[in-house]
């Protein structure tokens, strides 16, 4: 599995320092929003903060702070950066960046601090479309929480963003997801989706914390389901809070990737529209 961002960074730091340069706040149109970070290095790169003359004048400075500073405990240097005529950006707003040299003995907490702000999304499913699912969504704002019945199947390397959970019976993983995770249904076994979906719909009924449950699977898939649920007694409105088929219209490959592309563009979207 390729590894993303946040990897790279972490594997570089053990071998040299760098500069974090994260954006703290934003006020009007800007590149990006705020906890968008890069490591700059001696040499290169890793991430961005939107490019553009903002990126370029945070890199000179940030290496200028590379070439003096001795260590990573000194307090972060903020600065705040018109986007208007100086810079050349016609963007209009004002980004606050802070820049703060960081080395191996960072590391640990430099995970924690670049994927708390991630949303949380669960896969339910270590086969070949949740393998894609997990590869693509740790090149986006999420932190997956991948999740199987069976044991052996994850892969040994996984990104800093992806961490693999068995449980056996694998619903019972549905109590303990944290409020606000996007789940995503995928197993091996028709049984076993059928008694996660039940444990979502338990879990919407008690809590109502779980802004997004997605069946992968067809039409015709869905209508069974629906019959076995309401055998079970949940209402229309109840099951409505399911998604099947998952992914945006339109797209129809059967291709894990291409399932992966249409399903983090749905999830992108209600991102979006939630604000």
């Amino acid at each position: 599995m390729s590894t993303g961002a946040l990897d790279e960074a972490l594997a570089r730091l053990a071998r040299e320092d760098g500069v974090l340069v994260r954006v703290e706040a934003t006020e009007g149109s800007a590149p990006r929003e705020a906890g968008t970070w890069m490591l700059v290095w001696a040499q290169g790169l890793t991430a961005t903060i939107g490019g553009g003359q903002l990126e370029f004048q945070a890199i000179d400075e940030a290496r200028a702070l590379l070439r003096v500073a001795t260590g990573s405990d000194a307090e972060p240097l903020r600065k705040r950066y018109p986007l208007g005529p100086s810079l050349g950006q016609c963007c209009g707003g004002v980004v606050h960046l802070s820049m703060r040299r960081v080395g191996a003995a960072d590391a640990a907490d430099l995970r924690r601090q670049l994927t708390e702000h991630l949303a949380p999304v669960a896969i339910f499913g270590g086969g070949h479309v949740g393998l894609a699912l997990a590869r693509l969504l740790t090149t986006l704002p999420y932190a997956v929480r991948w999740i199987d019945s069976r044991d052996g199947v994850f892969p040994e390397a996984l990104p800093a963003q992806v961490q693999t959970e068995h449980s056996e019976p694998v619903q019972d993983a549905v109590a303990t997801l944290p409020p606000g995770t996007h789940v995503l249904i995928m197993s091996f076994s028709h049984a076993e989706d059928l008694d996660i979906v039940i444990a979502c719909l338990r879990r919407l009924r008690e809590r109502d914390d779980l802004p997004y449950v997605g069946l992968i699977g067809s039409k015709t898939k869905w209508a069974t389901f629906r019959h076995r649920l309401e055998a079970r007694g949940f209402t229309e409105a109840e099951m409505a809070r399911i998604t099947c088929p998952i992914g945006v219209p339109g797209v129809t490959g059967k291709e894990p990737e291409v399932i992966a592309v249409a399903v983090a563009a749905q999830l992108l979207q209600r991102r979006t529209a939630a604000g």
